[in-house]
C-alpha cells in the first residue's frame, strides 16, 4: 500500500467536534443537487411496530429522520420513541439493522422504547466489551457485547438497549462515537451508573402481529436496486453495492469497532464510496476530510481503511 497522507490535515479536535444529525453517515451532495426522481418519491414501503401492530405504509422520505417521522405518523406515536429499525424481521437482530440503503422489497420493522432500567457497575477493566451504534439521528444503543467481558457478566444489559444516561449525564441525543468515548474514559476502579431503555417486547403489544403473506402492492420488484437515504439532498434509487464493495464495507465496519468502539455500516459504506475512484491514500484522506472531517480519523486508521478497500479490489478479503 502506498505510504503518505495528505500534507495538511484539518486541525479538528475529536473531543470538541460534533456532527449535526447524521451528517457523518452520508456524503455531502453536489452543490446543485437534483430533485428527487419521480420513481424515488413514489416508493412505498410496508412497516409494522416490531412488538406488534397493524401494517402501515410509508413513503416520501429521504433520510432516517424523515423515515422515523413517517412511521411515527402512521402509528400515532412520537418519533423520539423509535429506537431503531430492522429489515424483514421483527427480532432484535443487529445483522438486519436499517442503514443507508433499503431494498425496494424490504419490510421495515420499527423498535420502540420499552422498559427502563438502571445498573451500577464497578469498572474493573479498561475495556468494557460494548460496541455502540445509533440510528443516524442519535439514540445510541448497544449493538454487540463481547463474550466474557465485564458487560457480558452484567446480565441486565442486553443487545438493543438504548443508553439514556451515563453517571446522570443524558446522552440520548449523542452520536455513537461520543458515547463510546465517554464509556472508554470512565475511570478504572470506580463505580459508574447507566440508565438504559430496552426495546418493547412482543408480549407488551396491544394488537396482534399481522400474519405473513403478500399484501396487494406490497412489493416493488426492481432487481438489485435500493433506496439510498441521505441526510442532505434527496433519496435516490441506486444499484446495490457490488460484491467487492460489500466485502470492503464489512471490513471497514470491523475497523471502526477496533479503532473507535462503534459499529456503523452506513458510515463504513460512505467511506468505501469516498475511496471508490481514488488512486492513492493522499486523495482518499482528502476525500474523507471533505466528507467526514468532524470525525478527525487518525492517520493509522485511514491507512488501514485504504488498505481494506485495496484488499477488496484485489480479491484478498473473504
Amino acid at each position: 500500500m502506498p505510504l503518505g497522507l495528505r500534507s495538511k490535515k484539518k486541525d479538528r479536535s475529536r473531543e470538541t467536534s460534533k456532527l449535526v444529525e447524521s451528517e457523518a453517515a452520508a456524503p455531502a451532495p453536489p452543490a446543485a443537487a437534483a430533485a428527487p426522481s419521480a420513481s424515488a418519491s413514489r416508493l412505498q414501503f410496508h412497516t409494522q411496530l416490531a412488538h406488534g401492530s397493524p401494517t402501515g405504509r410509508v413513503g416520501g422520505f429521504g433520510s432516517a429522520r424523515e423515515l422515523y417521522a413517517k412511521i411515527a405518523e402512521a402509528f400515532g406515536i412520537d418519533p423520539a420513541e423509535i429506537m431503531f429499525c430492522t429489515l424483514n424481521t421483527h427480532k432484535v437482530d443487529m445483522d438486519k439493522l436499517l442503514g443507508a440503503q433499503i431494498g425496494l422489497e424490504d419490510f421495515i420493522f420499527a423498535h420502540v422504547k420499552g422498559q427502563r432500567k438502571e445498573v451500577e457497575i464497578l469498572k474493573t477493566d479498561d475495556v468494557l466489551g460494548l460496541t455502540i451504534t445509533d440510528n443516524g439521528t442519535g439514540c445510541p444503543f448497544i449493538k454487540r457485547i463481547k463474550e466474557g467481558s465485564l458487560m457480558d457478566q452484567t446480565k441486565i444489559i442486553c443487545v438493543g438497549d438504548h443508553i439514556e444516561t451515563i453517571n446522570g449525564k443524558n446522552v440520548s441525543d449523542c452520536r455513537h462515537y461520543e458515547v463510546a468515548k465517554m464509556l472508554k474514559d470512565l475511570e478504572k476502579g470506580r463505580m459508574f451508573k447507566l440508565k438504559l431503555i430496552e426495546p418493547m417486547k412482543a408480549f407488551e403489544k396491544l394488537e396482534p402481529r399481522s400474519k405473513g403473506g403478500t399484501l396487494p402492492g406490497a412489493k416493488i420488484s426492481r432487481g438489485r436496486e435500493t433506496l439510498r437515504l441521505r441526510t442532505k439532498g434527496p433519496a435516490t434509487v441506486e444499484e446495490m453495492p457490488t460484491e467487492v464493495e460489500e466485502k470492503a464495507i464489512k471490513k471497514v465496519d470491523e475497523l471502526l469497532e477496533t479503532y473507535m468502539g462503534i459499529r456503523d455500516i452506513e458510515l463504513a459504506a460512505t467511506m468505501v464510496e469516498a475511496g471508490r475512484d481514488k488512486k492513492n491514500p493522499d486523495e482518499f484522506a482528502v476525500a474523507l476530510d471533505e466528507t467526514l472531517g468532524d470525525f478527525a480519523f487518525p492517520d493509522e486508521f485511514v491507512f488501514d481503511v485504504w488498505g481494506a478497500i485495496g484488499d477488496a479490489k484485489q480479491g484478498r478479503l473473504e
